[in-house]
């Protein structure tokens, strides 16, 4: 005999409430997530993002180095080469016909440890010469220079340097030629350009260590002086009467004699000095050449 009244499901079992509780769970997480959002919103922008970077070091939650670094990152990845070259007029190259000594003296003057080779135009490079490959010139006279140049890279001014540095370390290569849309030299770039986007200014050779002195005679007589030397040490050191009442550097001293930060090739004469910048990064100059001024140096000879 049927039962006039079968027995109704078990409670939340019924089709209706599954999908009812079904729903409620949905609007509960969801909800859940709006709350989250509105008492923590995420950053909308990288610039916010950078700031929520920066209340991050403040709590303590990374370190000082790791935000820049981070920073960094964020910001290289609206780089191109353009932004960080180095401008072609002031790239120190070498002539493949120049000889030898020439070649030396621009290589110890200059200590770069790769240079672009050009033959007869400066636009017309032709290859990349490692300095210590210059030294088997010395060894063995007969060579040939052009057999110890490596193939030189181009890339187009708009190169985004989060890419250049993944070819970089792909192909294995640490410096590029910069062309523009036309393909002339509109620069070079380094892979050290680029890290120095990421963590900051990186040591080379130029960089003063063990606490050296800031002033050295180079090989052709000329002196080195870091940016960062006091005007003091280089009043003492050159026998001259530089003010230093408003600036304690010679690099801030010489930005504001000229108007700005200069740039790697740009001189300035002051007190009888030529400060010819050797290296800038950073927005700071870190090394000049400094020789006595053309006029100076007629009135010694006199």
């Amino acid at each position: 005999m049927s039962d006039p009244y079968p027995s109704r499901p078990p409670r939340g079992d019924r089709p209706a409430e599954r999908a009812e509780r079904a729903g409620a769970h949905h609007d509960r997480r969801s909800l859940f997530e709006r709350v989250v959002e509105f008492l923590s919103p995420g950053p909308d922008s990288k610039a916010e993002l950078i700031e929520t970077l920066a209340d991050a070091e403040q709590r303590e939650l990374i370190e000082p180095q790791s935000r820049v670094m981070l920073e960094g990152v964020l910001r290289m990845a609206d780089l191109t080469a353009g932004d960080v070259m180095v401008a072609a007029r002031r790239m120190d190259l070498l002539d493949i016909d120049a000889p030898y000594d020439e070649l030396l003296h621009v290589v110890i003057d200059t200590g770069h440890s790769r240079f672009p080779v050009y033959d007869g135009d400066r636009e017309n490079i032709i290859g990349i010469l490692m300095a210590k490959d210059l030294l088997k010139l010395q060894r063995a006279p007969e060579l040939n220079l052009r057999t110890l140049l490596r193939p030189a890279v181009f890339v187009p001014e708009s190169k985004r340097l989060n890419e250049l540095l993944g070819d970089f370390r792909s192909n294995r290569n640490h410096l590029a030629i910069v062309v523009d849309e036309f393909g002339r030299t509109a620069g070079l770039i380094t892979i050290e350009d680029v890290l120095e986007e990421i963590v900051g200014e990186i040591e080379d050779e130029f960089d003063d260590k063990d606490g050296e002195s800031a002033i050295f005679t180079l090989a052709d007589g000329s002196q080195r002086v870091a940016g960062d030397a006091e005007i003091r040490a280089v009043n003492e050191a050159f026998g001259v009467h530089l003010p230093d009442d408003e600036f304690d550097t010679i690099g801030g001293l010489v930005a504001h004699e000229v108007g700005h930060v200069p740039r790697r090739g740009e001189a300035a004469d002051l007190a009888g000095l030529r400060f010819t910048v050797m290296l800038a990064r950073g927005g700071a100059v870190r090394w000049f050449k400094v020789t006595r001024a053309e006029g100076e140096r007629a009135g010694l000879a006199q």
